[in-house]
C-alpha cells in the first residue's frame, strides 16, 4: 500500500500564502495534546511536551503500519495553540505570558482504545514528563484565516498583523486562540527558511 499523504489529503487545511490570507473553514478533528504555559524558548514543560508528542505520534503509526491493514502515512506536523485572556494583545504580551497547546492531528483511524494503548507501551520504554498528561481530543475551529509566515519564529509579528487585518478588513472580529503549524525544523532549517502556517479563527 503507497503511503498516504494527509498535508495533501486535507488539502486547503495546510497549505498558505506568504502574500496574502486566505478563508478555510475547519471541521472537528483528533488531536493529541497537551497543555502548557510560558515561553517556548525557555519553559522545560515545552520540550518535554514535544518529545512526548512525536513519541506517541510516531509509535502510533507503527502500530497501524504492522496492524492488519498495513496503512502507512506521515506523521502530520507538529502544531500549537496560543492564546493570552484578550486575544486582540496577543502580540504585545510577552511570550512568558502565554498558554499553550502543542499538539499533532490525527488520521481517523486513531481511536482512543489505540492511542491508551500505544501511550502505556511508551511509557514503558520511555520516561517523557509530558507522557503523564497527553490526551486525545476533539478540535474544532470553524471558519477561521491563515497565511504563510516565512523567516523566524520570533519575527511573526508582521505577519499576524497581516492575518488580523486581513480578517477586520472583511468585517470579522478575532475569537479563539492563535495557532501554528509548523511545516519546517528548526533544528535543520535556517531560521529564515522556516515556513509556518498562522490561523487565526473568526466571527
Amino acid at each position: 500500500m503507497a503511503k498516504i499523504d494527509y498535508k495533501k489529503e486535507f488539502g486547503d487545511w495546510y497549505t498558505a500564502a506568504s502574500s496574502q490570507a486566505k478563508w478555510v473553514q475547519l471541521p472537528a478533528m483528533n488531536y493529541l495534546m497537551i497543555d502548557g504555559h510560558g515561553d517556548p524558548n525557555s519553559a522545560p514543560e515545552y520540550q518535554q511536551a514535544v518529545e512526548a508528542l512525536y513519541s506517541l505520534a510516531y509509535a502510533i503509526k507503527f502500530k497501524i503500519k504492522k496492524g492488519e491493514g498495513g496503512l502507512d502515512y506521515g506523521v502530520l506536523p507538529l502544531e500549537g495553540l496560543w492564546w493570552v485572556p484578550d486575544i486582540d494583545l496577543f502580540k504585545q504580551t510577552p511570550k512568558d505570558e502565554w498558554d499553550w497547546t502543542m499538539m499533532i492531528m490525527q488520521p481517523g483511524i486513531v481511536t482512543s482504545e489505540l492511542a491508551g494503548s500505544t501511550l502505556a507501551e511508551v511509557r514503558k520504554k520511555k520516561n517523557f514528563p509530558g507522557l503523564e498528561i497527553i490526551r486525545l481530543e476533539s478540535y474544532t475551529e470553524g471558519k477561521a484565516a491563515q497565511i504563510m509566515h516565512v523567516g523566524p519564529y520570533d519575527a511573526e509579528g508582521a505577519t499576524i498583523e497581516k492575518l488580523h487585518a486581513f480578517i477586520q478588513g472583511q468585517g470579522c472580529g478575532l475569537r479563539g486562540k492563535h495557532h501554528e503549524i509548523y511545516l519546517g525544523d528548526p533544528r535543520i532549517t535556517a531560521p529564515e527558511r522556516l515556513r509556518t502556517i498562522l490561523r487565526q479563527p473568526a466571527e
